[in-house]
């Protein structure tokens, strides 16, 4: 009974310590977080229904008009060079995944778990994402490539849009998303953008 009681205080100190970092990291949400979040995550879908059925003009609407997107290719600014971006990736990309008899595969993408701030009209985001075809064996389904994407937003004329987006890769030396865990990064820039109105 000793050895049970001396456990059972180990661990509630253990869950104690565990719980104190992460009480100190809280985020204060705003009211209207739950709307914000809920059109940021369908702008994020989107994004990735028109990236892979090639709908590149709904694909362009997603960004601002001077936003920007990096991918391991480069960084491209403005809607004229985004589009032409995409447009290069779609034709590579049809080429490298590829059905057993040559035609280009049907790529996939799915976002995983988000982390998403809101702060006035300005957003972060970090979301892990990965992609599937149908290039396996006898054209089954097969899991490809998984990444990391590093979003900044702005709500412009009471829509969410991108402003800038970091395409990261895991498999290409680097473009990692690195060690530490991003969601710091995103905290971060949401404080800084705060601090910079003095508040």
């Amino acid at each position: 009974m000793k050895v049970l009681k001396t456990c059972a205080l180990a661990l509630a100190a253990w869950g104690l310590a565990l719980a104190a970092p992460a009480a100190a990291q809280q985020y204060d949400y705003p009211e209207t977080y739950a709307e914000d979040r809920a059109e940021i995550e369908d702008l994020m879908a989107r994004y990735l229904f028109a990236m892979d059925y090639g709908d590149l003009d709904s694909y362009i609407a997603t960004f601002t008009e001077d936003g920007s997107i990096e991918f391991a290719s480069g960084t491209y600014t403005g809607h004229e060079e985004i589009y032409a971006a995409v447009s290069r990736f779609k034709e590579g990309i049809g080429q490298f995944y590829t059905t057993e008899d040559g035609e280009p595969a049907a790529l996939r993408h799915v976002l995983l778990q988000s982390v998403i701030r809101v702060e006035g009209d300005r957003a972060w985001s970090t979301s892990l994402w990965m992609e599937m075809a149908n290039d396996g064996p006898e054209d089954s389904f097969k899991m490809g490539t998984f990444g990391i994407y590093e979003d900044e937003l702005e709500r412009v004329d009471g829509r969410w849009l991108f402003s800038r987006r970091v395409v990261l890769n895991e498999f290409i030396e680097g473009r990692e998303s690195g060690p530490d865990n991003p969601v710091h990064n995103v905290d971060a820039a949401a404080a800084a953008y705060r601090e910079s109105l003095g508040e």
